[in-house]
């Protein structure tokens, strides 16, 4: 009996879509012979004349218009590799209408407007997949969904932004300010010319959400994860953590609480024998911690067009299964249930304080009354080095509720020795 074709059809010719033609184009032979598949690369569509023209494909094979990927009846599966919320979420929207599987890459859209676009496949009887949406070429969308399918995992700590833990390790490991690390990434293609949703989280965050759903089954969206970027990390944090056996990261963690789900993305002080300490440069890696695996990481690059083409592969891959078994409904993910969400003040964290005081009598006695005013114990408190006239002062806490160290801070900072914007970072416990 002849193989049933499966035609692809791919929107957007970008630094990923061109990634996705090119390793087709070298291993597409390989991925039919060993999934007993024929898979087609029928039209690739990009409003970019000189983009498509850079895929080397035939001229019957690429397009301006999307709609002929959209609305052709013989095209099977549609990859978005677009970005942004539109016209992303009205082409995925049409190709699901139109009884196509979809595959993307696109988080923004994911974190979004995720479960609409999910619970349209599902009334469709069709399938959404969304693997290299985070950690890039890390196989973790699927191990999450399949592989502690049976284990209730309790927390999940990432470091999910390349840019910005490449920044933290030049700090680190090269001696470098934090622009000139940035700078440094921007060059050599690990940070965007625009480097803001990086810097300040918010590329964190929507990675964050989208595990949150699918791990804990809880609807939650990005105005429920409180998000802090880099941009109050100094060269000193980063020295005087390592002295005192840590290493700074931008972490994107999500936890199941009695009272609810807590999700922030913050900088956090890791210490140096955690897992997540040796995961340098443009590298992600996310650990999970669940009731009967007890701890499991993964790791690997987390962007790039090849291994971010790795993963859309692979899920054509799974869609072309899909449809070679007529699976109906064949959806892991269900409905989201609701559920409430703790703030940020309602955690017991650790905290490591760095201020600059003029060192005069009484300056220490009043740091500690100010924290024992509001229960906050210390386990550390040590004065680093003199700048100018100025005392440098670093502090860590016991684990203490988040508001309580927010009012200890706020009458700290009305003293008139205690300098404005002193250095406040979580620690990852």
């Amino acid at each position: 009996m002849a193989k049933r074709i499966l035609k692809i059809g791919l929107l957007g010719a970008g630094i990923i879509g061109k990634g996705v033609v090119d390793l087709y184009k070298r291993n597409i032979e390989s991925i039919n012979k060993k999934n007993d598949l024929v898979l087609v690369l029928e039209r690739v569509a990009d409003r970019d004349q000189s983009r498509l023209q850079a895929l080397d494909l035939a001229a019957g094979n690429v397009t301006t218009d999307a709609s002929q990927v959209l609305d052709d009846p013989d095209i099977n599966i549609v990859i978005e590799l677009i970005g942004g919320l539109e016209p992303a979420r009205s082409f995925i929207t049409r190709a699901l209408e139109n009884g196509k599987y979809v595959i993307t890459a696109n988080k923004d859209l994911m974190a979004t407007h995720g479960q609409e676009l999910l619970d349209l496949a599902r009334e469709k009887n069709l399938n959404l997949f969304y693997e290299a949406s985070v950690g890039g070429g890390i196989p973790l969308i699927r191990t999450l969904k399949h592989s502690l399918v049976a284990d209730r995992v309790k927390r999940l700590v990432g470091i999910v932004n390349g840019t910005t833990n490449y920044i933290f390790t030049r700090m680190d490991q090269g001696g470098l300010s934090r622009q000139e690390a940035l700078s440094e990434a921007q060059k050599l293609g690990f940070a965007e010319a625009d480097p803001t949703n990086d810097v300040e989280g918010l590329d964190a965050a929507y990675k964050l959400v989208i595990m949150a759903n699918l791990v804990f089954g809880k609807k939650a969206k990005l105005d429920q994860v409180y998000v802090q970027g880099i941009g109050g990390v100094t060269y000193e944090d980063i020295a005087y953590a390592r002295e005192i056996g840590y290493t700074i990261k931008l972490l994107a963690i999500g936890e199941e609480l009695p009272e609810g789900l807590a999700l922030r993305v913050h900088p956090a002080l890791v210490p140096l024998d955690h897992p997540l300490a040796s995961v340098l440069n443009e590298l992600n890696a996310v650990f999970v911690e669940a009731e009967a695996v007890r701890e499991v990481m993964f790791y690997g690059p987390g962007a790039g067009a090849m291994p971010t083409a790795t993963a859309v592969l692979a899920d054509v891959v799974e869609a072309a299964r899909c449809i070679r078994s007529k699976a109906e409904n064949g959806m892991i993910e269900k409905p989201l249930a609701e559920t409430d969400f703790v703030p940020i003040g309602d955690l017991q964290v650790r905290f490591y304080l760095r201020i600059l005081a003029e060192d005069r009598p009484g300056v220490f006695a009043a740091l500690a009354n100010s924290f024992g005013d509001e229960n906050v114990s210390l386990d550390m408190i040590i004065q680093k080095r003199r700048v100018g006239e100025l005392a440098e002062i670093v502090i860590i806490t016991h684990k203490v509720k988040e508001e309580a160290f927010q009012r200890a801070l706020k009458k700290i900072s009305d003293f008139s020795a205690i300098k404005p914007d002193p250095s406040i970072i979580r620690l990852l416990e």
